[in-house]
């Protein structure tokens, strides 16, 4: 990564002239889970020069300890200051990982979903993708721990009183206006405590670095009105869960929408069908990696508006996959099923290669189903052999490892360390006695 002087002096200039005095280096280990190391403002030049090197042995995900030595090169176009400081200043800026030769680490998720832009714009796309991000707030005890006691009881679109989060959730979309992020809304969601912002959709690098970023102000906010954000998919039971819907787009090299077709029935292309018939056809394989913890298969279950049955619809919400009504260049499809714990970059690149595949293979997707796929038995859902997403994260696992092309949408390095990290989290789960075991079983047997 090379940067021209003008841009570095441009941005030296830029940090003298705010008085930034902290610069926080942030990248993502394979999990998804934010890392950082702070500099001072003197000091970046040499950083954007040189990088900076760090133990990639203790990350997530990474390198083994004989090849630890790995360094960050800041993204200059991920430079923000965070509104909420003062004195001093402090800004942010997104890295992408090297190894010491000077190559990109092939297990950075930054640079796998990169590499998966490259692919597609080698076809002549640019994917955009719009992110629903729902989060959960709850109390803090004296102490600051997070309690499970959820700070209203308000459901979908209420307003306060009864949506006590209200400010807190305004607070949060005036910051994340402040450091650039175009807020298009945001509401109380369904379940008590549960809230969802909506920003401007943009490119896949840009939305997966956006979601990153939200999710840090989201919790800073949050604890600075003395609650707790969470992105846990399913903290309460009896409760809808929180998912990120999807809304994905591709535009052509001219910028227009290379979904939309004014002369199809449905005003969708050839490129949106086969799009939706390789999200259709890897939807058990990459659930893997939008739903990445034992507790996204808590929120994947009947009764609570998220998708089980691997389908799609127009307006109905209850298959994987609707087409939401706009068309023109608000052509897009809506991907239901992922949960904000997911690592934005690795979904991303995973659900990007997945509708290339169909465009590349000309996949075609099934008829679309029409009615309620909530109130379908399961006799009826067998009998029109329409297929469900893996209901545990092991089984999303078998599906993931068997997927050719979820390897080579994240390559082999990554392949094989998120395989690791996630059965050593099934495995974890699997041998814990829960108190729901305990309640069941201890005086019954």
């Amino acid at each position: 990564m090379k940067y021209i002087s003008d841009e570095k002096k441009e941005l030296m200039d830029l940090i003298e002239a705010l008085d930034v005095e902290l610069i926080h280096l942030q990248f993502t280990d394979i999990i998804g889970i934010p890392k950082n190391v702070t500099i001072m403002a003197h000091q970046l030049n040499k950083v954007l020069e040189s990088g900076i090197t760090f133990d990639g042995s203790s990350i997530d995900g990474f390198v083994r300890v004989e090849e630890s030595d790995m360094y960050l090169r800041p993204d200059i176009t991920t430079f923000t200051v965070f509104p909420w400081t003062s004195s001093p200043k402090e800004a942010r800026m997104i890295c992408d990982v090297y190894n010491m030769d000077g190559t990109p680490f092939e297990g950075c998720p930054r640079y796998i979903l990169k590499q998966a832009v490259k692919e597609s714009e080698a076809l002549g796309y640019t994917m955009n993708v719009g992110p629903e991000c729902e989060f959960f707030l709850f109390h803090t005890d004296s102490n600051g721990v997070p309690s499970l006691e959820v700070h209203d009881q308000a459901s979908y679109f209420d307003l306060a009183p009864m949506d006590m989060g209200g400010n807190a959730r305004n607070d949060i979309s005036l910051t994340l206006k402040q450091m650039g992020f175009k807020i298009e809304a945001s509401h109380h969601e369904v379940a008590p405590g549960q809230h969802e912002i909506d920003f401007e959709y943009a490119d896949a690098l840009k939305t997966a670095d956006n979601i990153m970023t939200f999710k840090m102000v989201v919790r800073i906010i949050a604890q600075r009105h003395g609650l707790h954000a969470t992105f846990m998919p399913k903290p309460h039971i009896g409760i809808s869960g929180s998912g990120m819907h999807l809304n994905i787009s591709l535009s052509n090299p001219n910028g227009t929408n290379a979904f939309y077709d004014p002369k199809d029935e449905l005003q969708m292309s050839s490129t949106a069908y086969h799009f939706l018939g390789g999200l259709l056809t890897h939807a058990k394989a990459f659930t893997a990696l939008t739903n990445p913890t034992v507790n996204s298969y808590k929120r994947l279950v009947p009764g609570y508006e998220a998708p089980i049955l691997i389908a799609w619809s127009l307006s109905n919400r209850s298959p994987l996959i609707r087409v939401p009504s706009g068309r023109s260049e608000s052509t897009r499809l809506e991907l239901r099923s992922p949960d904000p714990s997911a690592n934005p970059y690795l979904a991303l690149a995973a659900t990007l290669k997945a509708g290339l595949d169909g465009i590349k293979n000309k996949i075609e997707p099934p008829a679309q189903i029409s009615n309620n796929l909530y109130e379908y038995s399961d006799t009826e859902i067998d009998e029109l052999n329409i297929e469900r997403l893996p209901s545990n994260l092991y089984e999303a696992l078998k599906e993931f490892s068997q997927s050719a092309t979820m390897r080579e949408a994240i390559g082999d390095h990554a392949f094989k360390r998120y395989k690791e990290a996630a059965m050593y989290e099934w495995n974890e789960y699997s041998k814990y006695v829960s108190q729901w075991e305990l309640n069941r079983y201890l005086r019954k047997f």
